[in-house]
């Protein structure tokens, strides 16, 4: 009787060769591949790294046949050989053609096993002819390498590698995934499961998967296009060119009615095998349940402890969605907000809810995409779903899901800067929450705090364009406006679509009294459909800041329609409520409280809406129906705190300064903290952020109390912080109040005191009157300040 024989059993990326048997396998499932390309497999993986000349190969394949095509049928076997693993001539991770020598076989070979044959009659090996210049070969080339293709054998469970490293990965390791390998012929699976593995994974806080703006980022150096599909050769290129320490490839494959789901992790460097998994789903609506099974036993043979792995384990089915459909949905709607804007997803987002009305994520994304398109009673209805759905997530989304809803919907922001610094403790990678943190910061004016986060977020992923776009407002706001300039200039390439470069263009544009830069940008928006009303807001607000009112109305009044025909009913109602309180803090109370009627009956509950709008009404008297708003926001937004600390108080003064009582007006205003004052308005209640309201009704105040110093100084705060304010009608006000200002000085002072506040008062008044000098004639508060200017000289 024969002894048994032992044969090795060799891996090179998901790929698994047992020679003896004739076999090759991807991710534990056979292959369809036998004959010449096996036997060309086998040579080249012997002498992996060496260049085996086709002279050589001819010797092995065909060594007596001088009758065969030996070119053809050699070039045709290392072309099925190349298709079997996914390689090609220019993109070669496994197979290099050497021109005018041969091949060689790039990629790190490792032997994972030895294996018992059956006993058997000894079969002659085959060698290359002697040469001592030849690669030699082992007796895995034998006459069953040529042996017919076996049944396909289902493998399940973990596959450990023999020589895997003890702790693949570190907290501080990135890894990138790669496009799904779907040989299902189902598109379903396009693109959306390597979403659903995408949340899986981002569970861990362990596991840093690179997000998609550096992918976009990376490739671009890449000079590849932003949609190049994720091949393993791809993306082991990218995980090296992008500083990743291993990339993950996935497959799915169908055998009848089951689904076979694999995923295995390499070594950027070297290629070698980290770990991998594979799992059955015995039905296509069992696909994302056995995904997401795989990913969180993945997640441990990657390194993670046991515990945050048992701690951070919500179900994928539960964290997205069992409906592929609505999952494919949502990634739509993701790839589309990253590619052409907030306004672009909208509809796919939408679909997604329709499919799953239960898909927490979706109502997330849709509400956030409101909320940046200045729609905050739509993102309000999205939130709060999500918010009642957050169970329906996984520990990273609950965390996103709960600030958005402190922040957006019950305004409750040391609530939401709360939880985002959770969020970053709990998971520092996550540069989402650095961006959430800073824009919540700002809301309350903390601008340098707002921009730390912001920067902190853009040390972790310096690719990600959203982080530069708010961190140019906060410079703005910081009056940084070099420094907003270049990061504009360098990163506005790579994101064209989207309005917030834009409209910071048009500021800068506006700052420095541009015209070619201002109507270079106002092309920029008539050209965008969902961003053109914007654009029209920011040309009424600047119509309006040099008094040319009936070009800022009718400007306003294109603004509202093209903002209806994008359906954005809520943003172009808050263009309407803003203009109603520009139309009345300008001395126009008839026309201001017809727009703020209109703006209310536009969109009614709109919290944005009746903020402005009651503002409006009570500076332009009709304070019945102002305290009639505050009532009702006080009742709705209980927790807000802009409005309870900033709105409300606003109107109320408003209202008390109606009645001269200026200490009341004063007190009333005392309850809205400093830095509050200029934070950025949390809805759009003007193209540019704020208007600074409080600190202009405080100024005005001031003045009615007689107290030029104090006026003066609250006039001089809108104008030192222009880049809060922008073009706000409030910014040319504050000069003629400020003139104001100093004529109460100058009454008060004697000797060279009143001569320096007089001079200052002239100096603000000509200021005001040049900035206005061609301000329509009629406007009462240019006479006013005519005849006043007039007395002082």
């Amino acid at each position: 009787m024969l002894a048994k024989e032992r044969h090795a059993i060799v891996r090179f990326g998901p790929y698994e060769a047992d020679f003896e048997e004739g076999i090759l396998r991807k991710y534990g499932l056979p292959l369809k591949l036998q004959g010449k390309p096996l036997a060309v497999l086998c040579v080249l993986v012997e002498n992996a790294g060496k260049i085996v000349s086709r002279e050589e190969l001819r010797h092995v394949l065909w060594p007596d046949n001088i009758f065969v095509d030996f070119d053809k049928n050699l070039s045709t076997a290392v072309n099925k050989l190349r298709d079997a693993l996914c390689d090609s001539a220019t993109e070669h991770q496994y197979i290099e053609t050497i021109p005018r020598k041969g091949y060689r076989f790039r990629a790190p070979v490792e032997q994972v096993g030895i294996k018992d044959s059956a006993p058997s009659e000894p079969l002659p090996e085959v060698h290359l002819v002697p040469d001592t210049n030849q690669p030699k070969t082992t007796n895995w080339l034998r006459i069953g390498l040529f042996a017919s293709a076996i049944a396909v054998v289902l493998l399940a469970g973990v596959f450990s590698f023999a020589h895997h490293e003890r702790r693949p990965l570190n907290e501080a390791d990135t890894i990138v995934l790669s496009d799904f390998e779907n040989s299902t012929g189902d598109p379903v699976f396009d693109d959306t499961l390597k979403t659903a593995l995408g949340v899986s994974l981002r569970q861990s806080p362990y596991i840093n998967v690179m997000p998609d703006s550096r992918v976009a980022g990376t490739l671009q150096l890449m000079a590849r296009p932003q949609n190049t599909r994720l091949t393993p050769v791809v993306v082991r290129d990218l995980c090296l060119r992008g500083g990743a320490k291993a990339y993950l490839t996935e497959a799915i494959g169908s055998l009848g009615s089951e689904y076979v789901l694999q995923l295995a992790a390499f070594n950027c460097q070297n290629g070698s095998a980290l770990a991998q998994e594979q799992v059955t789903a015995a039905s296509k609506d069992k696909v994302v349940e056995a995904l997401g099974r795989a990913a969180i036993k993945l997640r441990g043979h990657l390194g993670e402890s046991l515990a945050t792995v048992q701690r951070f384990d919500v179900p994928l089915e539960q964290a997205t969605t069992s409906s592929l459909e609505a999952l494919k949905a949502y990634t739509l709607a993701q790839k589309a907000a990253r590619e052409n804007g907030a306004a672009q997803s909208l509809p796919y987002g939408q679909r997604a809810i329709e499919l799953d009305p239960n898909f927490a994520m979706a109502y997330e994304a849709v509400g956030m995409h409101y909320a940046n398109l200045a729609e905050p009673g739509r993102a309000g209805q999205y939130l709060t779903k999500a918010f009642d759905l957050r169970e329906h997530a996984s520990e990273r989304e609950r965390l996103r899901i709960t600030a958005a809803y402190y922040s957006t919907v019950t305004g409750e922001l040391d609530k939401a800067a709360q939880t985002y610094q959770e969020h970053i403790a709990e998971y520092p990678g996550d540069i989402a929450a650095y961006n959430n943190l800073g824009i919540v910061l700002a809301e309350q004016g903390q601008y340098e705090e707002a921009a730390e986060a912001t920067r902190q977020g853009i040390q972790i992923e310096p690719t990600q364009v959203t982080l530069y776009e708010n961190l140019v407002g906060y410079l703005l706001a910081l009056q940084n406006f070099n420094e907003a300039r270049k990061i504009i200039q360098e990163e506005q390439p790579h994101k064209p679509d989207n309005y917030i470069f834009p409209a910071a263009l048009y500021a800068l544009a506006f700052f420095s009294s541009d015209s070619k830069a201002l109507a270079d940008q106002q092309r920029w928006f008539s050209n965008k459909p969902e961003y053109q009303n914007f654009g029209l807001a920011l040309a009424s607000d600047t119509e309006a800041y040099s008094g040319h009112l009936e070009k800022a109305r009718e400007l306003i009044r294109t603004a509202i329609s093209s903002a209806i025909r994008a359906d954005r009913k809520e943003t172009g109602a808050i263009w309407e409520a803003s203009a109603a309180e520009r139309e009345a803090g300008l001395g126009n109370s008839s026309e201001a409280r017809r727009l703020a009627n209109d703006a209310l009956k536009l969109a009614p509950a709109s919290q944005g809406v009746e903020a402005q709008a009651a503002l409006a009404l009570a500076t332009a008297g009709d304070e019945r129906r102002a305290r009639s708003l505050a009532q009702d926001l006080n009742e709705r937004f209980p927790r807000d705190t802009q409005i309870q600390s900033l709105w409300l108080p606003a109107i109320r003064a408003q209202v008390e300064l109606n009645h001269r009582d200026t200490g009341a007006t004063l007190k009333v205003l005392s309850a809205t903290p400093p830095s509050l004052e200029l934070g950025a308005i949390t809805f759009a209640a003007n193209a540019s952020g704020s208007c600074l309201y409080s600190t202009y009704l405080r100024g005005q105040a001031y003045l009615a109390a007689g107290q030029g110093v104090a006026a003066g100084t609250e006039f001089q705060k809108i104008l030192n912080h222009s880049g809060i304010a922008w073009n706000c009608w409030t910014g040319a006000l504050a000069r003629l109040g400020l003139g104001r200002a100093n004529v109460l000085v100058a009454g008060e002072s004697h000797g060279a005191d009143a001569d320096a506040a007089r001079v200052r008062a002239m100096a603000a008044y000509k200021d005001f009157l040049t900035l206005w000098n061609s301000a329509d004639p009629e406007l009462p508060i240019v006479k006013q300040a005519k005849a006043e200017f007039a007395k002082l000289q």
